[in-house]
């Protein structure tokens, strides 16, 4: 524990960094939660942007915390974080949403922040200060999402073409425009609800690390939530419009009955992982979700180049942010 000598000024500091990162997974991954109704033509980009953000807020009222209280308690051993760990994690993760962003690489933001926990405890106390179970279910979901989201994708779509193969394409298409707005809007939701518990989750683990906050409690400190659900819906609210074109048009072209089902397939994947307090990427499940509509066209609707590209940031995201917070870890043991 460090609660002599983590002084208020340095608490206040990773609050606030924590809070940008928030603010900047909203930002980096505003592209999930709006590309598919923006590429549709469903929804122009400032109202897409309006409507992702309202359902990332709303999520506070609709799930639990326990992807909060796995990120907070259950990737690490108790006593081993302190401010040194929680700063290098937050600059691991935010040097990795940055490059990523520039580049127009939908990555994960969420295993970003893994990858910058997990170097930055490695860097303190070796990698025997890691809780196997939390690292273990949340490398198997990298996996696991993304198919997952596939699976429903495709099958959402193969079932909807089934029973509207008599039917209109025009009319079909009036339809979807509708029902995309509630599957965005469910996406957006499952979104908020899985990403803003994960900067919650470190928060509540400074406070813990620090005094702040008792080890036994049950819940974070409600200025925390609050916090952390307004940042991410800010930062969704700004959006991240290179990541926005690959999502929506790089990857397979869609239509709102596409969209409708990618959406779907993915919000599914998103509740799920909530409610089991997995914390999953909200861009591996989405490009899953969105590769496995295209496929049900044909193999070639799907640009696997750029599908391919993708998957090479998934397998460097953690390695990379680790290797970057463990740098910053040693940086900042000579800074405070």
């Amino acid at each position: 524990m460090e609660t002599v000598q983590a002084t208020l000024w340095v608490v206040v500091m990773l609050v606030v960094l924590a809070l940008l990162f928030d603010f900047m997974n909203g930002f980096h991954d505003a592209a999930n939660s709006i590309a598919t109704v923006v590429s549709t033509g469903v929804l122009k980009p400032g109202q897409a942007i309006l409507f992702a953000a309202f359902f990332n807020v709303i999520a506070i009222l609709i799930f639990q915390l326990s992807v909060a209280a796995t990120v907070g308690k259950g990737i690490v051993q108790p006593g081993v974080v302190d401010t040194h760990v929680v700063f290098g994690a937050l600059l691991g993760a935010i040097f990795w949403n940055v490059i990523t962003w520039y580049y127009g690489i939908p990555s994960s933001s969420s295993h970003a922040l893994i990858g910058g926990i997990v170097g930055a405890v490695i860097a303190k106390s070796g990698a025997g200060a890691l809780l196997s179970g939390g690292i273990l279910k949340t490398v198997v979901f990298i996996f696991v999402s993304p198919i997952l989201g596939f699976v429903l994708g495709s099958v959402m779509m193969v079932i909807v073409a089934w029973i509207f193969r008599r039917s209109r394409p025009s009319k079909v298409d009036k339809w979807f425009r509708r029902l995309q707005l509630v599957s965005a809007g469910a996406y957006s939701l499952g979104h908020g609800g899985n990403d803003a518990q994960k900067t919650i989750g470190i928060i509540w683990m400074l406070l813990i690390a620090t005094g702040y906050s008792t080890a036994g409690s049950t819940s974070p400190p409600t200025w925390v939530i609050v916090c952390c659900y307004a940042a991410i819906g800010m930062g969704t609210m700004f959006g991240g419009w290179r990541i926005v074109k690959t999502m929506g048009q790089k990857i397979t072209k869609l239509k709102p009955v596409g969209g409708f089902c990618a959406e779907t397939g993915g919000a599914i994947t998103l509740f799920l992982a909530t409610a089991m307090g997995i914390p999953v990427s909200t861009t591996h499940t989405i490009t899953g979700a969105i590769v496995g509509v295209g496929s049900t066209q044909r193999a070639s609707a799907v640009r696997w180049g750029v599908a391919g590209n993708i998957v090479w940031a998934w397998i460097f995201t953690i390695p990379a942010s680790a290797f970057v917070a463990a740098v910053a870890y040693w940086i900042s043991l000579q800074i405070f």
